[in-house]
């Protein structure tokens, strides 16, 4: 039974992810149709080249050594400040402009859509991001994907009202444990039914029952769960008092077989997931030398906890005089470590270069291994990754959550080609490390 019911939401998520691909296909076309109008075959991906430039004239060369004699500093390579980047520098330019002069600035779409509340101009990143793809490929913060899992899992009811309503339940409220007592509460319904079909008593609800009141009729998707499960909404007379009930009957359903597959879906806890987007930016050594602080997603404390955290900076600093065992230092380690639920990790290349990304504090250190792998030129040459402390990571580290590693809230890893082919990368004068798509993300100073 468990595997029947596992099948039927494997298949309600499988229909929706393709129905979503179809949505985006665009029309179609006949097999008729004239050539002008078939599908175009997708050209093979084609090497990244730099501009080529054109010589100097005699002045720019003159004022070109003056500058470099007066500054004493060495030429910069400029190759990828083409395409991509070079529009994003023009845009950002236009747009400090338009604010210089208090001009009404028209929303550029740069990238994901940053949060309104900024502690500081040197933040990191501007916020936490995910990606929903049963739903869209946009990327957007979590209260913003909420309203649209609600109206996505709301207009599926229709189409089976049962698995949605318990995919509303734990998609839609956001207190766990006031989720987990609801759902108690309808199985111990769906129980008692089960256990005596015949018994008049338990096919009621009354409505303005305490229990009821509290515990079930707040939460979204348990008055839809009680419709899939054979209840409906009726007005009894009890004691010569008018009252509204959940009354259940045996004809609103098929056969008591669904109404137990229906509480297999139930404890299934199965729910629309969202992934974290890496967020992935790419840094020249300038840009990451520059103090780095995280934004308040980054926490899992609320925004007065944390400013409580930053009035205590004192009495910590006066902790750290203080003569300390290993255990009290390794307690306040994991006290610190439990205020965060993301983690930043920027991968130092031998050019200078960084790569940045988001990750949650309990995804293991092998996420970020695969995070560097398909982001690499050469993406199948294996590496190595050395912590701040000079420790080389290595396959028993794999399975290791960031937080158990330390690598919390922020950190940086060098990144190191393997030993077995490091000389043989240095004699072939390979210094690209990562792909040219990649690094036209360089942000711009």
């Amino acid at each position: 039974m468990a595997e029947k019911i596992s099948d039927k939401i494997k298949n309600f998520f499988q229909k929706k992810k393709a129905d979503a691909k179809f949505k985006k296909a665009g029309p179609g076309h006949k097999l008729t149709d004239s050539s002008s109008t078939s599908v175009v075959a997708p050209q093979k991906k084609q090497a990244y080249i730099p501009p080529q430039r054109t010589g100097p004239s005699n002045v720019n060369v003159q004022a070109a050594e003056a500058a470099l004699a007066r500054l004493s500093i060495q030429k910069r390579d400029t190759t990828f400040n083409t395409s991509l980047a070079a529009i994003q520098a023009k845009v950002r330019r236009e747009l400090e402009a338009e604010k210089k002069s208090n001009t009404p600035v028209t929303e550029v779409a740069l990238g994901p859509r940053q949060t309104e509340l900024e502690a500081s101009s040197h933040l990191a990143v501007k916020g936490v991001y995910f990606k929903c793809p049963l739903i869209s490929d946009e990327v957007l913060s979590k209260d913003e994907w909420k309203p649209k899992i609600k109206e996505f899992l709301f207009t599926a009811l229709e189409e089976e009202r049962g698995i949605t309503s318990c995919l509303i339940l734990y998609s839609c409220n956001y207190n766990r444990s006031k989720v987990q007592d609801c759902v108690n509460i309808l199985c111990r319904y769906i129980d008692n039914i089960l256990g005596n079909p015949t018994e008049t008593k338990f096919h009621k609800i009354r409505c303005s029952n305490a229990t009821f009141c509290d515990k079930v009729a707040p939460l979204l998707g348990a008055r839809e769960f009680l419709y899939a499960a054979g209840f409906r909404l009726q007005k009894l007379e009890q004691n010569g008092v008018e009252e509204d009930y959940w009354v259940w009957s045996e004809q609103n359903i098929q056969d008591l077989t669904n109404l137990e597959l229906l509480r297999e879906a139930l404890m299934s806890k199965d729910r629309v997931d969202l992934e974290l987007d890496r967020n992935i930016q790419v840094l020249s050594p300038a840009q990451a030398s520059i103090k780095l602080e995280l934004p308040k997603d980054f926490y899992a404390i609320s925004a007065e906890e944390l400013k409580r955290e930053l009035h205590s900076r004192s009495e910590i600093a006066e902790k750290q005089l203080q003569l300390r065992t290993k255990a009290m230092r390794e307690k306040d380690e994991l006290r610190e470590i439990r205020k965060y639920k993301f983690a930043l990790i920027r991968i130092r290349f031998p050019d200078g270069i960084y790569l940045q990304g988001t990750f949650s504090v309990y995804e293991k250190l092998a996420e970020v291994f695969d995070f560097i792998r398909e982001n690499l030129e050469h993406e199948g040459l294996p590496f190595t990754l050395v912590d701040p402390m000079g420790h080389k990571f290595e396959e028993k580290d794999f399975d290791a959550t960031l937080a158990d590693l330390r690598l919390v809230p922020a950190t940086i890893l060098l990144f190191q080609w393997d030993p077995s082919i490091d000389e043989e990368m240095n004699a072939s004068g390979c210094n690209a490390y990562l792909k040219p798509e990649v690094m036209m993300l360089m942000q711009q100073l």
